[in-house]
């Protein structure tokens, strides 16, 4: 019994991070988590009066245990106590960061290809799959944060790699109500969402980061396509779960929705770039549903578009430990409404102790907003500290 114990606690500490290792040879957990706050401040419109967006916000307190058995079994458990908080003070979840992030294990006993079972995000889209700790940024853009399509689900993952890492192919199958799906139930429909995705890196493993702190100095590339599918009709007189339709109507969809996506990135000497673009195609079940707009099927066709596209430019100026980024989005949501969405962000990150301690500044700008979705504010602002103890 006494090698089941724990025999070894490895302590390492860099400034004002740490990371905490226990073993006993064979099992191995590590624990890590972070803590970021900020303020923020809106420029409201004309006319507008509610400043309730001008406040401090904790953003994350998160636990993270990452663990390792023999050379088969990997697992991890995530949560996020302060979205957690907000849940219980039944705010609408964040699908960005909601409270349990991850709760999944990885069997990698199989020749073929290593399995995942449980909850954690989809392999789809490469902006969603870069870790915040390792983003200049308070927000993703708003095409990839989790309201066109899920961030997180509860399913199985299949994953293989090849040519030592640069080839990666995944592909998926998981209950389609995204973060409420850890509800329990699936919507009335029952049916499943399927995704999958390749990306392809060269001359060397490519990382899920968008920053070049390492300098790297030969030119890195790397590609990505995915895709997903559902079709979540529903009985006649049953709708969906509360919230699972997303802010804009599009996370799930009464009938079948494709969704594609594709993504390329670059890396050299403190200048890095990333590209995505994703468009969805829903087909409603009822004539009638809002997301056709009361239009006459001989002008939908029974179906409508959705999508749009993200640029983002950065450079690591590492003698000064400082991040600088800029960032374009446009977002169609709906192309039965004439117009699409524009927006400018820069952010600014100052490294205190590499990722693990930054300062961060955000500038949101709307340079245009589509009918379907009007905004009180014009511009927003977003100072704060992250802290990672790992």
């Amino acid at each position: 019994m006494k090698h089941f114990y724990l025999y070894l606690i490895l302590l390492s500490v860099s400034g004002a991070s740490a990371q905490l290792t226990l073993t006993n040879g064979n099992h191995t957990l590590e624990i890590s988590g972070s803590v970021s706050a900020y303020y923020n401040y809106r420029a409201l419109k004309d006319g507008e009066f509610e400043k309730d967006k001008d406040r401090f916000k904790l953003r994350d307190a998160q636990l993270q245990l990452e663990g390792r058995i023999g050379n088969i079994w990997e697992y991890e458990l995530q949560m996020d106590f302060a979205d957690m908080s907000a849940n219980n003070s039944n705010a609408q979840p964040d699908p960005e960061n909601p409270g349990l992030m991850d709760a999944y294990v990885k069997y990698k006993g199989l020749k073929l290809f290593d399995v995942q079972v449980g909850y954690g995000k989809l392999f789809y889209s490469r902006s969603s799959m870069v870790p915040f700790a390792y983003s200049p940024y308070w927000q993703r853009a708003d095409l990839v944060r989790g309201d066109i399509f899920s961030q997180r689900d509860v399913g199985v993952t299949i994953m293989k790699d090849f040519l030592n890492q640069r080839l990666n192919v995944y592909a998926g199958i998981y209950t389609g109500l995204g973060e409420l799906s850890l509800q329990g139930d699936n919507d009335a429909s029952g049916q499943p969402e399927y995704a999958a995705r390749v990306d392809f890196s060269y001359p060397s493993r490519f990382r899920y980061r968008d920053i070049d702190d390492r300098i790297t100095p030969i030119p890195m590339f790397t590609i990505g396509i995915n895709a997903r599918y559902a079709n979540k009709t529903l009985p006649e007189g049953e709708v969906f779960p509360e919230n699972a339709e997303g802010e804009y109507g599009l996370k799930v969809i009464n009938g079948k929705k494709y969704v594609y996506g594709f993504d390329a990135a670059f890396q050299y000497m403190g200048f890095s770039g990333q590209f995505e673009m994703h468009q969805v195609k829903g087909e409603p079940a009822l004539a009638n549903d809002p997301l056709l707009h009361n239009l006459a099927a001989a002008q939908t066709g029974g179906y409508f578009l959705s999508g749009g596209y993200v640029a983002q430019l950065n450079y690591f100026a590492k003698s000064i430990r400082t991040i600088l980024s800029a960032r374009y989005e446009e977002l169609d949501l709906n192309d039965l409404v004439k117009g699409n969405s524009r927006r400018f962000s820069p952010a600014i990150a100052y490294q205190i102790d590499g990722f693990d301690a930054m300062i961060k500044f955000q500038y949101f700008n709307i340079l245009k907003e589509e009918a379907v979705d009007p905004f009180k504010w014009k511009e927003q602002f977003r100072l704060g500290l992250q802290l990672n103890f790992k």
